[in-house]
């Protein structure tokens, strides 16, 4: 299966066109509205496409609980659309009573961290009758005292709430540059962060571009997406097989056709073309 990311721009033509996509995804909480033109259009283009529910807002990894008016609106949600997937990330944002970062913030690689997540991992899907995936994010800051590695960590995590994992594989391309690797140092860090991860786990995958500044890698999702995170998503596929695979555009999103070259471009690297120079980083 191979789609990509519904916003804003692409309500219209997406509806009228009905371009050649496996699945669409979207942001859940810009569909928690019981009503109005935005839940109207999700219920249009869910009889022509599967979907994806893919949040930024539970918080998963915050101690202080989760937001239970946020996780009824998901739930709500999930029951009128009936997604294929559903997903978060591994981060938090809620701190104390009601202070909201708005941001992905990183989770501590340790096992207070990884209890938290288990609990509101197992708590989010007992509600939603459903196992959910998490998603790896880019991260720009860590913690003193981490003792899991990543992938380790998102072993533990399947493991132990019957979770899936959303690999974002530009992500792990951001996060290798960020801490110091030149780009092909970065393809091969992220090939073996893969390989740590348990076959079986994976259930759908990310793909975006990034912005190379002079000093910092940021995960922006507003260009095409760069030679070695292709490389790794080759490899991606050559270890986990043909997981639903999806583009992201957030910023600057460009024409219609774009990203439907992108798309194109995914599915010439998930049936092998790739795979030979995913290998030789490894």
């Amino acid at each position: 299966m191979f789609g990509m990311g519904w916003r804003a721009p692409h309500y219209t033509a997406v509806l009228n066109d009905r371009p050649a996509l496996d699945f669409l995804e979207v942001h859940s909480e810009n569909f928690f509205a019981a009503g109005g033109a935005a839940p109207a259009m999700l219920e249009q283009v869910r009889r022509h496409y599967e979907l994806s529910l893919h949040g930024v807002g539970l918080s998963l990894g915050s101690a202080c609980g989760i937001d239970a008016s946020h996780l009824e609106r998901l739930a709500r949600l999930v029951e009128r659309v009936q997604p294929r997937f559903v997903s978060d990330h591994a981060s938090f944002a809620r701190v104390g009573s009601g202070l909201n970062a708005g941001d992905l913030l990183p989770i501590a690689f340790d096992e207070a961290s990884l209890a938290t997540m288990v609990q509101h991992v197992q708590q989010v899907q007992e509600r939603l009758a459903r196992p959910m995936l998490v998603e790896n994010i880019s991260a720009y800051l860590g913690w003193q005292g981490d003792v899991l590695a990543e992938p380790e960590f998102f072993n533990e995590l399947a493991r132990r709430s019957g979770c899936g994992v959303l690999l974002d594989v530009n992500n792990l391309v951001v996060n290798a540059r960020n801490e110091g690797a030149d780009v092909a140092t970065a393809a091969r860090q992220a090939c073996a962060w893969i390989d740590v991860l348990r076959p079986g786990i994976v259930g759908e995958i990310h793909l975006a571009g990034h912005a190379e500044l002079p000093d910092i890698c940021i995960d922006d999702h507003g260009s095409r997406v760069h030679a070695q995170v292709w490389r790794v998503y080759a490899h991606a596929i050559a270890r986990f097989g043909q997981v639903p695979s999806l583009i992201e555009w957030d910023t600057d999103v460009p024409a219609l056709d774009v990203l439907l070259d992108e798309v194109a471009l995914m599915r010439v690297a998930a049936t092998g073309e790739l795979r030979s120079t995913a290998e030789a980083l490894a």
